[in-house]
């Protein structure tokens, strides 16, 4: 079979013509070198790797730099022709895909803002986003097409990303295909000699407008410029050596900030490939695509390696009386740990540079296990607001300690506000050129979130060690002050319940003076450990067993903080787009059974 000419082998040499390629591009101005645009960024990468391969689906041949290049410039001018200008928006709602980035990309060539939504809101958060921003121009998928039914009289312009075509005469869609080829047809020939023109776009220019739903409020519309995103690009690019040619698999949504500018924007800055594993893989999916792509790098957040650990690592240690015996000594539990870090390693492809871990805290047994284990990891703390990374590794940082973020990042300042001056926490403030401009419209929040000086708060509580490294404590508002003027971080609790096997998920919540908890529990793991017994045993097993890890957990806390009570909730809590709760969703009174 030929390969089309937008389309490059996996394992293609990378010398010879690139190596003339790269040598042109290093002659070009040294302001370019530090792309203060999205635009920027795009046309130094592609001019510099346009041979290498840059994106597509897992277990397909990639686009190359030159052609993603110039499907970027040809879809800008079709929806310029289509009515789109200089500050409109156009709306992103789908699962991961090579198109997404690349829709992105043209829509900010214009000067035109993007506005990424989450593709798990429900169908009422996705009106409200629409109608506030005013789009009429949307690309979506099939599973999203339900959420805009009652808007088409607003929607001018519904493109779907995998060619999903509606049948029901409910609304007048287009394919992505169809699109793109009547974008090439018309100016494929300009895109490739890049006569086509744009607006001039300013770093201080929106590039987006995101809607995050916090753990301790309601949704506020992020505006991001592409100075922000720039900036911080360059920042993770500071946090390890990235070679071009590196694989970077993709498994989180693009829609949020921490993949699309680490797990996007950073792999194109470098050269990079970037591998979209489609929805949600399951682990046998996952083990094939790393088979196959041999992924260099990853993002992840803390539940997916947490479920790993509770359903391969833990278990493995378990079963066997021995292994359970000789991980209580640390030499020995070293040598065992790593032996399973061995196949963790091959399960993601015998090739991971690093696996960057953020979007939540990660559980302080599993990071252990981590680095008994010798897999390679470092842990990353951001916020959209942020663009979204402030701190994380430098990767190989002997003086990373466990349980911290890392430092912080190149070119972003940390300081800690108010701290104790006992245990040094404060609230977490930060400032660079990542910091947002605001919240869209709302001028009181952006007040309250950002200093006159520019200084962004946080409202997160962390400290400083004396090697640099940044310590999330906590959520400001999620902090429980007992009566004793006790402070207790329900988040340090939490972690030391899911740690337990039939853990799921918990939430610590202070009632009438005390505190108590609420956990969902691993229904898997109850039925294989219940099978055959009647609906009341089952009731009394998971009891016993709460009332044992309550106990247990008790033993590690202050006499003042010590739970009350551990209750049963039968289905999973709401959570944000990089799964942390909701905690504002839940209260002692809201959540009574």
């Amino acid at each position: 079979m030929q390969t089309s000419p937008d389309r490059v082998e996996q394992r293609r040499d990378e010398r010879g013509e690139n190596a003339g390629d790269q040598a042109v591009a290093e002659h070009l101005p040294a302001i370019q070198e530090n792309a203060a645009t999205l635009n920027d960024l795009v046309d130094i990468s592609c001019r510099k790797y346009r041979h290498l391969p840059a994106i597509g689906m897992a277990l397909e041949e990639p686009l190359a730099y030159k052609a993603v290049h110039e499907r970027i410039l040809a879809i800008a001018a079709l929806l310029r022709r289509l009515g789109v200008k200089q500050g409109d928006r156009v709306a992103l709602l789908g699962e991961n895909s090579h198109h997404w980035g690349i829709v992105y990309l043209a829509v900010v060539r214009l000067g035109a803002v993007t506005v990424p939504i989450f593709p798990d809101l429900p169908e009422a958060d996705v009106h409200h986003i629409l109608g506030e921003m005013r789009c009429d121009v949307i690309f979506l998928t099939q599973r999203q097409i339900e959420k805009i039914y009652d808007l088409k009289q607003q929607l001018a312009h519904v493109i779907t990303f995998d060619d999903y075509r509606d049948n029901t005469g409910l609304i007048s869609l287009r394919t992505f295909s169809d699109f793109v080829a009547e974008a090439l047809a018309d100016f494929g020939e300009q895109a490739r000699d890049e006569t086509l023109t744009f607006p001039k776009v300013a770093p201080d220019d929106l590039a987006a407008i995101l809607y995050t739903s916090g753990t301790s409020g309601f949704s506020k519309a992020v505006m991001l410029t592409h100075g922000n995103l720039c900036a911080n690009a360059h920042s993770a690019g500071g946090v390890m050596q990235i070679a071009p040619g590196w694989v970077f698999l993709s498994v989180l949504p693009i829609s949020h900030t921490y993949e699309f500018t680490v797990g996007f924007l950073l792999p194109l800055l470098k050269g990079c490939r970037v591998v979209y594993a489609g929805k949600t893989p399951t682990p046998a999916i996952l083990q094939k695509i790393c088979e196959r792509e041999q992924p260099h790098v990853m993002l992840v957040v803390p539940l997916i390696i947490e479920k790993i650990f509770k359903k391969r690592v833990t278990p493995a240690v378990e079963k066997s009386r021995m292994l359970s015996f000789f991980c209580r000594f640390g030499p020995s539990r070293k040598m065992i740990y790593r032996k399973i870090g061995a196949k963790l390693y091959a399960f993601f492809g015998n090739r991971l540079q690093v696996m960057g871990i953020g979007g939540a805290a990660l559980n302080p047994d599993v990071e252990a296990f981590l680095r008994d284990a010798n897999f390679p990891f470092i842990v990353g703390y951001g916020l959209t607001e942020a663009a979204p990374l402030l701190a994380g590794g430098p990767h190989g940082d002997a003086t990373i300690r466990p349980g911290s973020a890392g430092k912080p990042v190149p070119n972003v300042e940390i300081r800690i506000a108010d701290p104790h001056p006992e245990t040094g926490v404060g609230e977490i403030l930060a400032q660079g050129k990542n910091v947002m401009q605001g919240y869209l419209n709302d001028p009181e929040a952006t007040k309250d979130t950002l200093t006159e000086d520019g200084w962004l708060k946080t409202g997160d509580l962390g400290m400083l060690d004396p090697a640099g490294n940044l310590h999330i404590k906590g959520r400001s508002k999620s902090v429980i002050v007992l009566s004793n003027g006790e402070n207790v971080y329900p988040e340090a609790i939490e972690h030391k319940l899911n740690a337990y096997p039939f853990v799921v998920e918990s939430l610590v919540v202070e009632n009438r003076g005390l505190l108590e908890a609420w956990v969902y529990p691993d229904y898997e793991f109850i039925d294989g450990k219940t099978a055959g017994q009647s609906r009341t045993q089952r009731h009394r097993y998971i009891a016993d067993l709460f009332e044992e890890m309550r106990a247990a957990v008790n033993e590690q806390l202050s006499n003042s903080s010590r739970i009350s009570r551990i209750l049963e909730r039968r289905e999973p809590f709401v959570k944000t787009a990089t799964h942390k709760i909701k905690r504002y969703l839940y209260s002692a009174d809201t959540m009574q059974a």
